[in-house]
């Protein structure tokens, strides 16, 4: 096994050398202490070492991406980022500075377990949890949220493609009317013109009546219903309402209305479809996706 002192240990172990130098010879300590003179004076030429060097400018870059991301960027993420302007340093160098500056990246909340559910009498599960697709508006997912505000609650209905994760669609009110998912998947249907493509919900009174199925046949939309009670088959619209809550809510209460929609609005269309880097995208966010898999198409 090697005995050779730790860089911290040398570095250390100089410091009381130079902090003691007109007690002891520099000779005589560097003798007791077991590290060579040379090494000392080329030190005092030198204090900070190259790779120290190197980490402070380094996190200088990590610090300018975790603040960009509003600190959610974990390690994974921020090397991404350096990667793409074209650093060539490590995954674990960049998890070990991020470390030593105490930058964190913001947790999600639990997700409660729910037991499975009866599926739908009406509209039947279609999608089975196939989160993964080939080809853009093969399949939707949409639900609602709700976000508390100074004037009451705020309610957000989304509109996912499965294929890139981007929100294609979106709408608030004050209210959870049928109004508030027919304006978000509009929005969807206006940005994308889906020809069949499914669009999956849980069973809430939005999704189960005759207006709900008229209103998608008439649109070219096939629709797919999860269990009741069951989260995880519409797990993707649930993940994206997780991130939104911990990436920009954290639990803030809006002033009203107004202020929570255009906050919303921001987050989903400057930071989560343009830039938020996706695990499941490769580290790509949900627009450099798709423009880079229709480069190759």
């Amino acid at each position: 096994m090697s005995t050779k002192p730790s860089t911290g240990r040398v570095r250390a172990t100089y410091d009381f050398i130079k902090s003691h130098g007109k007690q002891f010879s520099v000779q005589a300590m560097c003798r007791v202490l077991g590290v060579a003179p040379s090494g000392y004076y080329e030190w005092r030429l030198q204090p900070i070492s190259n790779r120290a060097q190197e980490d402070a400018r380094l996190l200088r870059l990590i610090r300018a991406s975790f603040t960009a991301s509003h600190g959610i960027y974990g390690a994974p993420r921020v090397f991404l980022d350096l990667r793409e302007a074209g650093e060539t340093c490590s995954k674990h160098r960049v998890a070990r500075l991020m470390r030593q500056a105490n930058l964190r990246a913001a947790h999600g909340y639990r997700t409660r377990r729910l037991a499975a559910g009866k599926p739908s009498v009406l509209i039947p599960n279609l999608l089975q949890r196939q989160f993964t697709v080939t080809r853009p508006n093969t399949a939707w997912v949409t639900d609602i949220t709700y976000i508390r505000t100074w004037q009451g609650w705020l309610y957000l209905a989304v509109v996912l493609d499965l294929y890139s994760r981007k929100i294609v669609g979106w709408a608030t009110a004050p209210t959870i009317h049928r109004e508030l998912v027919l304006n978000a998947v509009l929005m969807a249907i206006r940005r994308r013109r889906p020809r069949g493509t499914l669009i999956h919900s849980d069973q809430g009174t939005q999704f189960g009546s005759d207006a709900w199925r008229r209103f998608c046949r008439s649109n070219r939309l096939e629709p797919s219903m999860s269990r009741k009670g069951n989260c995880w088959d519409n797990a993707v619209a649930e993940s994206f309402f997780s991130s939104l809550k911990k990436e920009r809510i954290k639990k803030l209460i809006y002033k009203n209305r107004e202020l929570a929609t255009a906050d919303i609005d921001d987050y989903i269309s400057a930071f989560y479809n343009a830039e938020r880097r996706h695990s499941h995208l490769g580290g790509l966010s949900p627009e450099q996706f798709e423009a880079t898999h229709r480069r190759r198409r």
